[in-house]
């Protein structure tokens, strides 16, 4: 291996998601591959312990202490032609130099150990979960093994997942044991084969990524095959140099230990950061206030925020904002939160004169108060005074495989009505069912259970049925329910539903707390522009998200090209979507406009500044890690705020053949 290449791809391994993990299995490929040692002239030579090995092998044959696999015996190894070995290295395999599944004899009251499947680690020669059971209890129908074994999951994900050990130190009379049926056992037959090297063998990406292609058995019951585990070729150094190699390896994994208890450290000290500095946005008390405090969050988002996950923290920020009052101001020209309120009295009182609602209001000591400090100007309003709220009780009708839509809680998504799963009843059921009262668009759907507290706004046609735990939430005036979902949605609200449901596992809340509850109501004009200034913070979320989703996969993609390239084992990748052509293809190079301030999410700009202020555009799209279609939608915004100079006409030419090109 060539050290200033390996040196070169270190970072872009180690710094990608699950890099650490690469890292170990490029170790050990360049362990068993020669990769990691040197060779010495005093070292054994491999021929005479191959030749050593098989005496023994037979002795053992003749002793009738050695189970045989006569099937595989005679066929010859297949060495992968992809990869070279040192020349004083031979190629064998395991059923060569040892013996598969080996049967252990002691007395059936001898104290044993037994290792279940959860007992085997999955980290580097991690410790085994050992029980001492009687030898007569398990000696049929588990995997036997002894103290410098080796085993191996077989099943999946088991195997997938590195389960693998060297039996030591078995806390037993006779160093023996066994375990899980779903073990592969290999046991060394003479000193010049170590188990530990064995190991290293055995969970590098010459033995796994050719043997999850060979597994067989159906989805999820899925298995190495022995002969697999018995045949593959097998990279055998001399004695000295497995000795090294091990020794080699396990240095470079407590190195690998030491970087992740790093990385994890890091992580630590980021979530802290980033939430104090959330804090510190959230603790604002005025607009004004707040202004500077997210510019100083924005400008640092690249050093707390470094996974997608971490941007929901900055969603749920937003939304709490808003209940607070935060990302709006008091406008003398607004309507008055009275009038509003007024409206919602008169509306209820209509409903209830017409009988489309039964008279049950809720006693004023009953309502449950949302503690929170306000704009002087908003009102604080129970549910109850805001909607009506239907709902359908008793047995849901029948499903049937066409009719109309029945929608579940399964269908009501934080701030999104799924169409999946689709359920449907009959026509003359949904007549039934629904006396009740119907949807509208813009009413809200909340899921009072499984789960709890779910809110999505109905945006289109409203025909469907729903099922039992969906509250459909009515206004009974012009309240902007968008406004109204977001509320719902904060951290600030969900904890007031948590503190007033019920249940241990599966919280829920009865419809007549929920109408209890208070929310915070501002003026209608006000609530247009909250609901404005919510949807434009979502969009620096999502693009916030969509960066990091793409910063991630260059990761991926980068450190997988660098473990390809210094150990030619290539890690599965999904089949790639066919990147869609651009109709049209600049043939020119781009250039830098106006430079954006740092508050700016302007990527492509940033890219080119860092390239002198002009790129082809092909390479601006590499770097840029994104679809063809992404590009070029960022492309346009970052030319329409004059960060990239508009290309002219003639630097475009229409593109016909397939595939893309930028």
């Amino acid at each position: 291996m060539d050290a200033q290449q390996f040196l070169a791809e270190f970072g872009h391994i180690v710094n990608a998601p699950g890099g650490i993990a690469q890292l170990r299995e490029m170790i050990y490929q360049l362990a068993v591959t020669g990769s990691l040692s040197t060779r010495r002239d005093q070292d054994s030579d491999v021929e005479i312990l191959l030749a050593d090995i098989e005496q023994v092998r037979q002795r053992l044959i003749r002793e009738k202490k050695y189970k045989r696999i006569k099937k595989l015996e005679n066929e010859p190894v297949q060495p992968p032609l992809e990869f070279k070995i040192p020349e004083s290295w031979r190629w064998t395999r395991l059923l060569d130099v040892g013996e598969i599944s080996p049967r252990n004899d002691a007395p059936d009251d001898s104290l044993v150990a037994f290792v279940p499947m959860s007992g085997i680690p999955q980290t580097h020669l991690g410790a085994l979960f050992v029980e001492i059971k009687q030898w007569s209890k398990i000696k049929k129908g588990y995997t036997h093994f002894s103290n410098h074994d080796v085993v191996l999951a077989k099943i999946t994900p088991c195997f997938e997942n590195g389960k693998s050990a060297v039996i030591t130190d078995l806390r037993s009379d006779l160093g023996i044991g066994a375990g899980s049926t779903e073990l592969h056992v290999f046991r060394p037959i003479h000193d010049g084969v170590l188990p530990t090297y064995v190991y290293l063998f055995l969970r590098s990406p010459l033995f796994v990524a050719e043997g999850k292609e060979s597994m067989t058995g159906t989805a999820g019951q899925k298995r190495l095959p022995t002969d697999y585990f018995a045949t593959r070729a097998f990279p055998l150094p001399p004695l000295e140099e497995q000795t090294r190699i091990v020794a080699k390896v396990d240095e470079l994994m407590a190195l690998c230990d030491k970087l992740e208890a790093q990385q994890q450290e890091h992580r630590k000290l980021q979530n802290a950061l980033r939430q104090s500095t959330l804090r510190a946005v959230s603790s604002a008390e005025s607009p004004h206030e707040l202004q500077d405090s997210w510019a100083r969050l924005e400008a640092n988002f690249e050093q707390l925020f470094s996974a997608p996950e971490d941007v929901d923290e900055l969603r749920n920020l937003v939304l709490d904002l808003s209940i607070h009052g935060l990302l709006s101001e008091k406008d003398d020209n607004d309507e008055s939160v009275e009038l509003f309120t007024e409206r919602c009295i008169s509306g209820k009182s209509d409903r209830l004169s017409a009988g489309k609602m039964k008279r049950k209001a809720a006693k004023a000591t009953d309502v449950t108060q949302l503690d929170i400090n306000l704009p002087e100007h908003w009102q604080r309003i129970p549910l109850d005074a805001l909607f009506q709220f239907i709902d359908y009780r008793g047995k849901t009708p029948p499903k049937t495989s066409s009719g109309v839509t029945l929608i579940t809680a399964k269908n009501v998504r934080s701030g999104q009505l799924n169409k999946d799963p689709k359920e449907y009843i009959s026509e003359e059921s949904y007549r039934v069912w629904m006396t009740r009262g119907y949807p509208r668009i813009g009413d809200l759907l909340f899921t009072t259970e499984a789960p709890l507290g779910n809110v999505a706004l109905i945006e289109n046609d409203p025909k469907f049925a729903l099922a039992q735990r969906i509250i459909d939430l009515q206004p009974f005036a012009d309240l902007n329910t968008r406004c109204a979902m977001n509320f719902m949605l904060s951290p600030t609200f969900q904890k007031l539903l948590i503190d007033n449901s019920t249940g241990m596992t599966a919280k829920g809340i009865k419809a007549a707390k929920l109408k209890q509850l208070e929310l915070p109501i501002p003026p209608l004009e006000e609530q247009d522009r909250i609901v404005d200034r919510v949807e434009k913070l979502m969009h620096i979320c999502g693009a916030l998200e969509s960066q990091l989703h793409q910063t991630k996969e260059l990761s991926d993609r980068l450190a997988s090209t660098a473990v390809a390239a210094l150990t030619g084992i290539s890690t599965e990748q999904e089949e790639e979507k066919p990147v869609k052509a651009p109709q049209t293809e600049l043939i020119s190079p781009l250039r830098l406009g106006q430079t954006p301030d740092i508050k700016s999410r302007a990527p492509l700009a940033t890219l080119l500044a860092r390239h002198s202020g002009e790129m082809m555009a092909k390479d601006l799209w590499q770097r840029f890690g994104g679809e063809i279609d992404a590009f070029y939608a960022q492309l346009k915004t970052e030319v329409y705020h004059g960060w990239i100079q508009e290309p002219a006409p003639a630097e475009m030419r229409e593109v016909f053949a397939e595939g893309a090109g930028v």
